[in-house]
């Protein structure tokens, strides 16, 4: 089964997500008790109700969201965090996804699945080359029957179930197909976000993250606005030095010479 396909599912998100990053901003800058000040709107209509004009110059809950973001304050986004089911990634991927340690992951077991018939993810630089294209699939081809030959092997001897999938898998490649769920509270997506949808970031996880930001903006758009994505995006210029820039940003020696 090879050229497995991205797929990103939201299974959950902190309820009322809005109005609790709200009463948490608001408890900074209060002498109330947020617990008494917390009042759920779950409609986007009544979620975007005026609030007390005396107590902040923010007309809505989302406009003050937005300018605590926009201030770079964001530890009131910690108290929301997101749930996805993530499938068609390769391991070679989940690797660099888990290096984001503020986060939570539950993933396909190698040792209890048996992987005889992996889905795997071939990057576009090969399958569009007809000969690259024919030499990866004959690889995972082979590994495939490597991988059946040892487990029955193994079984001949005694060894079954778990005991000889778990050594079977040492000779499964970087390029097979892995499933994950996924938790990050919101202040940890951002910075996902900055590095991983970054144009210098691998092409497999920048297309992950720009999914999970298409699913963000959608969800809690005052959390994840036009700024949300590569660095670059807030900082309106190219961090990464003259070698690596893609461009689309100026240096930043370049965006302080022009003011």
């Amino acid at each position: 089964m090879p050229g497995a396909e991205l797929t990103v599912k939201l299974m959950a998100m902190t309820p009322d997500a809005v109005d609790v990053v709200y009463s948490a901003c608001r408890q900074c800058y209060s002498p109330a008790f947020a617990g008494d000040e917390f009042r759920p709107h779950r409609s986007e209509e009544t979620r975007s109700t005026k609030v007390d004009a005396g107590e902040d110059a923010c007309a809505t809950k989302e406009a003050l969201i937005r300018k605590v973001v926009a201030s770079g304050h964001e530890s009131p986004l910690e108290h929301v965090s997101m749930t996805f089911a993530v499938r068609g990634i390769s391991r070679s991927c989940s690797h660099q996804l888990v290096r984001h340690r503020l986060a939570s992951y539950s993933q396909q077991s190698q040792r209890y699945v048996d992987m005889e018939a992996f889905a795997y993810v071939i990057p576009s630089s090969i399958a569009g080359d007809a000969e690259l294209s024919k030499m990866f699939e004959a690889t995972m081809q082979d590994i495939r029957q490597k991988y059946h030959r040892i487990v029955e092997a193994l079984n001949k001897k005694g060894i079954k179930g778990e005991e000889a999938t778990q050594d079977a898998r040492f000779i499964l490649p970087e390029a097979a197909e892995t499933k994950i769920v996924v938790t990050m509270n919101c202040r940890e997506l951002l910075h996902f976000f900055s590095v991983r949808c970054c144009n210098r970031a691998q092409w497999e996880i920048r297309r992950l993250a720009n999914e999970l930001l298409r699913i963000c903006k959608e969800e809690l758009p005052s959390i994840f606005g036009k700024e949300a994505g590569a660095k670059c995006e807030r900082l309106g210029y190219c961090p990464e030095g003259a070698r690596y820039t893609c461009g689309r940003y100026p240096l930043k020696e370049e965006a302080e010479k022009n003011g």
